[in-house]
């Protein structure tokens, strides 16, 4: 019966082309781990970086609150007025811009993120000394509003904070472009990727202007 058996199986049986796929499929879900790992220990590198960060101007302020109809408009500190922290101040995340202190209390204060709708920003992209305004449109990817009709601009192109802005320091990092429309009138668009991204951040610095 057990010969039987085997023999009506085999052909059930993993092969050659059966265990490379196993092997292979194994292999595949080692590499996502460790690829995973190594992005958790970057982003737990940054955020320890971030909260031991303070110094004359900056001051360093984890997340208390998100909400999630709101998800691209705002985040609530847990540092306010008493720590240093004023209306306007900017506000930077691992690698860049996140936004602007838009209201304070003593004990805490709540960031106008750039991806809330009717946030705008004065930016230019510093390769070409290219100017325009960013614009947040409620969506993870907010768009640059060339003020030149024939843009120097192209895909890749990191865009910062403008030098002619009286709001924020020059040259924060901002984000890259990522595509570039230029049918729109009366001049080209382009929708920006942002470098510090707002749904994964626990920690911030704030740039107190005091």
């Amino acid at each position: 019966m057990l010969d039987a058996f085997s023999f009506l199986t085999r052909p059930f049986w993993p092969g050659t082309a059966q265990k490379e796929w196993i092997t292979n499929g194994i292999d595949i879900e080692q590499k996502i781990k460790l690829d995973l790992l190594e992005k958790d220990n970057l982003r737990l590198r940054q955020l320890l970086e971030l909260k031991n960060s303070n110094n004359k101007n900056q001051i360093s302020a984890a997340v208390i609150s998100r909400r999630s109809r709101d998800f691209w408009q705002q985040l609530d500190l847990n540092k306010g007025s008493i720590d240093g922290i004023s209306i306007g101040d900017a506000v930077l995340g691992p690698g860049g811009l996140l936004g602007l202190i838009d209201s304070v209390t003593p004990t805490t204060s709540r960031v106008r993120l750039l991806t809330s709708p009717g946030m705008n920003l004065g930016v230019w992209i510093e390769r070409s000394k290219v100017h325009g305004v960013l614009l947040g449109v409620g969506t993870n990817r907010p768009q640059l509003e060339f003020l030149n009709k024939i843009p120097n601009a192209r895909l890749g192109d990191v865009v910062s904070t403008s030098p002619a802005s009286t709001l924020l320091p020059p040259n924060i990092p901002v984000g890259v472009i990522q595509f570039i429309n230029e049918e729109t009138m009366p001049s080209p668009n382009a929708v920006i990727q942002l470098i510090a991204s707002p749904e994964a951040i626990d920690w911030v610095k704030v740039q107190s202007r005091q």
